[in-house]
C-alpha cells in the first residue's frame, strides 16, 4: 500500500490514477495519524509555491514524521514541488527552509525566454540507477511545470536543460528520491519510470 500525502497542494487525482494504472493500491493521507503499518512507501506530490506548502506541511505535523519514516529505512518519493520540498531550502519569495533530506537550495530559473518552464523536455541521465536507467538508456521526454529548480549535484541522477540553464530533474539519496517533472503526466514512459522507481525504492536499492 502506497500513501499519498494530501496537504492541500498536491496533484492528487492524477497521482492516484497513475498508481492504480501501475497496479499499486494507494490511499490519501490527510495527517500523520493516517499512517499505519500497511504502508510501504510515501509519495509527496505538489503544485504551487514553496513557502505556503512548507507552512502547511509543518502545520499538519509532517516534517518530523517524515524524518522518522525515512530514518527507519522506509522510502519517500517527491514529485515536482514535492521534490523541491525535500531540499534544505528554497529561494522562492525569500528564503524558506525545506525538509532537509537533500543538501542545497532550490533557486529560480532566471533568464528563461518563457517562464515558467512548461511542457515537454528531455531527462538525461548523469548517474546510473540500476533497475531504472537501463529502461531508458538514452533518457526520456517528460512533462514539466515549474519556475524553480535544484542545481545538479552528486545526488542528481538526471539533468535537464532549458534556455542554457541546467537543473536536476531526478535526485536520489538512499531511500529518498524526487522528480522535478510529473511522471504521472508524462505518458507511457513516465508511468514506466514511476513504476521502476517505486520498485527500486521498495527493494531498498540506493
Amino acid at each position: 500500500m502506497i500513501g499519498v500525502i494530501d496537504y492541500g497542494a498536491g496533484n492528487l487525482g492524477n497521482a492516484l490514477r497513475a498508481l492504480k494504472h501501475l497496479g499499486h493500491a494507494a490511499r490519501l493521507l490527510a495527517s500523520p495519524s493516517d499512517l499505519d503499518g500497511n504502508l510501504s512507501l510515501l509519495i509527496l506530490p505538489g503544485v504551487g509555491a514553496f513557502p505556503p506548502a512548507k507552512e502547511e506541511l509543518a502545520r499538519r505535523g509532517w516534517p518530523s514524521v517524515l524524518h522518522d519514516w525515512t530514518e527507519c529505512g522506509k522510502p519517500l518519493l517527491g514529485i515536482c514541488l514535492g521534490m523541491q520540498l525535500l531540499y534544505a531550502a528554497s529561494l522562492e519569495d525569500g528564503r524558506t527552509e525545506g525538509l532537509g533530506f537533500f543538501n542545497g537550495e532550490v533557486v529560480p530559473l532566471a533568464g528563461l525566454k518563457k517562464s515558467p518552464h512548461m511542457g515537454w523536455n528531455r531527462v538525461n541521465w548523469v548517474r546510473d540507477a540500476r533497475g531504472v536507467t537501463e529502461l531508458f538508456p538514452e533518457g526520456l521526454d517528460a512533462y514539466f511545470v515549474h519556475g524553480y529548480a535544484a542545481p545538479v549535484t552528486d545526488i542528481s541522477l538526471a539533468e535537464t536543460m532549458v534556455d542554457g540553464l541546467c537543473f536536476s530533474s531526478v535526485s536520489m539519496k538512499g531511500n529518498i528520491a524526487g522528480f522535478q517533472f510529473h511522471p504521472e503526466r508524462s505518458g507511457t514512459e513516465g508511468l514506466r519510470l514511476l513504476g521502476a522507481f517505486i520498485d527500486r525504492l521498495a527493494e531498498g536499492r540506493s
